[in-house]
């Protein structure tokens, strides 16, 4: 008997215990600047379940597990919503909200260094398919699978990085893809056949994916609404920045001493070197993952072992997971139109991107007779173009922070559109010019190449302003949006690598120039049309969020 009172005494003292720090809390919860705190891991639980899966229904007693030493099984916690650890309203210096802007930055920097490594090592490799194709006797087409298996490697890799990131944090899947990346690319370098050259190239790719996809949902940890643009912008143009200063830099290797191998070399060793900043600098972003250190912490501290945190509740579902890791993007890309035209309309912006890598060296080198190295030179101009896209888009940001702030912080998706109507004109523009003079070598060579300035300033504001018109449009399913649109553009991108040089010599240069900037053209109304009609749109959609609906004011990603 005095065992069971025991046990009733400590039930109260806990209790009193839990109460203590409830009571201050209550009172004045509904006009704190916490409840819009609430409001945020009230959204990060939703996107939890929708993405990593739930906490199941209690197992039956008779199922439970013995205690062992023929203990009895001790009493149920009084209430367990009292045990759980949340943060300590608005201003927690535990949320990545709260960092220092200094420490938030070198983040920033590591990430954004880290894509940039991840998306070099996919372009570099045109610069090595001549040598290739000599080594090992095959064709340029069949080489230039180096390049198509790596970016279909990043079709695949969302589906397995997206949502380990949300069950385990950002830092070990962004550490375990990196380091993975390294390796296969060096098993590429030191290649004795293609089987292994391919193989390595997938499998980097693969791994590459992790970079690419948990980077923005990173930012979305450190960055409210207002300032995440500017940092996703930054993560774009390390994202394209990548594949275009690849060919310069890979075509001074593949013809020097060094050889071709050195281009996977040189990638592994930038990879590498994310890597090992990620694993000594990178700190956990994600709030779930930050919350339960901080309830083993204060078990430890308290002795008290009822303490935990929310995600610790969390049990990984398999059936679960791979239907929303894997049937939900698909079956999104299937029955939201706004997420298929304008995954597509991105997917050949993208594809477009790898076409070029294939394209520019029939031009520069080509026509105008350069070697590998110096004709990527030429790449600049692209390179040039990112940037002025992405000074544009910042010279936005003011304008669209003054909007959101008019509109209660309810972003408004069209908003993003005009930039990218400004961005699908000039691309087309860049490809015609391209066409229209980089087929003789009686025009002066910096001629098509300062098309790049209108191409890479048309691809940035597209890419950018459609991804997140796109995430602001289903604020809840950003993850599987996300995956989505990774999957559908990675899956078409890949292909264009292997028909742009032929497309390019059989066609001419000229009329190769003019097709694509035709495409373009009759794309250039798509986000047009989204931006006159988007809200009709989604008013119509079960899943996106409708105009009227304040849905989105504040969430967990981009």
């Amino acid at each position: 008997m005095e065992h069971h009172h025991h046990h009733h005494d400590h039930e109260n003292t806990s209790d009193d215990y839990a109460s203590s720090f409830d009571e201050p809390q209550h009172p004045d919860e509904e006009h704190h600047p916490d409840s819009l705190e609430l409001a945020r891991i009230h959204t990060y639980r939703l996107q939890q379940k929708a993405t990593v899966g739930s906490t199941r229904p209690p197992v039956p007693r008779e199922e439970w597990l013995p205690m062992g030493a023929g203990k009895e099984y001790p009493p149920l916690l009084p209430d367990p919503e009292t045990y759980v650890v949340e943060f300590e309203g608005a201003t927690d210096p535990l949320h990545p909200y709260n960092w220092s802007i200094l420490r938030r930055s070198i983040l920033v920097a590591i990430l954004c260094y880290s894509t940039f490594a991840a998306s070099f090592t996919s372009a570099i490799f045109s610069a090595a398919s001549t040598g290739v194709s000599r080594e090992f006797h095959i064709s340029t087409e069949v080489s230039t699978l180096g390049v198509t298996l790596y970016v279909l490697g990043f079709a695949a890799g969302p589906t397995l990085w997206a949502p380990a990131s949300e069950l385990i944090g950002r830092r070990w899947p962004l550490a375990v893809g990196l380091f993975g990346c390294g390796l296969f690319t060096i098993a590429s370098a030191t290649s004795k056949d293609v089987q292994t050259l391919m193989l390595g190239r997938f499998f980097g790719g693969l791994f590459a994916a992790s970079p690419i996809s948990i980077v923005p949902a990173v930012f979305a940890d450190l960055f409210t609404n207002a300032h995440r643009g500017m940092v996703m912008s930054i993560f774009c143009m390390a994202v394209f920045i990548g594949p275009f200063a690849a060919p310069f830099i890979g075509g001074f290797l593949a013809t020097s001493a060094l050889g071709w191998r050195w281009t996977l070399y040189l990638p592994s060793i930038l990879v590498g070197v994310g890597f090992v900043l990620v694993l000594c600098c990178l700190d956990e972003t994600y709030a779930p993952v930050i919350l339960v250190r901080k309830a083993a912490l204060l078990r430890r501290q308290t002795r008290n072992w009822g303490i935990h945190a929310r995600q610790e509740q969390v049990e990984v579902d398999l059936p679960e997971l791979i239907r929303n890791n894997f049937t939900r993007p698909l079956t999104l890309l299937a029955t939201e139109p706004i997420l298929l035209l304008i995954s597509l309309y991105i997917s050949f912006i993208y594809g477009l991107i790898y076409a070029l890598l294939g394209a520019y060296p029939v031009v520069f080198q080509g026509v105008y007779g350069m070697s590998a190295g110096v004709g990527g030179l030429a790449f600049i101009g692209l390179i040039l173009g990112e940037l002025a896209g992405g000074v544009f888009i910042l010279f936005l940001q003011g304008d669209y922070q003054r909007k959101l702030a008019a509109h209660d912080n309810v972003p408004v998706p069209e908003w993003r559109l005009p930039a990218a109507i400004v961005g699908a004109v000039a691309f087309a523009g860049g490809m015609f010019w391209l066409g229209w003079t980089g087929y003789t070598a009686q025009i002066h060579y910096l001629v098509p190449m300062a098309s790049g300035l209108l191409t890479g300033f048309g691809i940035f504001c597209i890419f950018l302003q459609c991804f997140n018109y796109i995430v602001d449009c289903y604020p809840t399913l950003a993850a599987s949006t996300i995956a989505a649109n990774t999957i559908l553009r990675s899956a078409v991108g890949c292909a264009f690598p292997l028909f742009s040089r032929q497309l390019m010599q059989n066609l001419g240069v000229q009329w190769a120039g003019t097709l694509l900037g035709c495409i373009a053209t009759v794309l250039i109304p798509l986000p047009v049309v989204f931006w006159r009609y988007g809200p009709w749109l989604r008013a119509r959609s079960a899943l996106a969020a409708s105009p009227s609906s304040s849905m989105g004011a504040e969430r967990g990603y981009v």
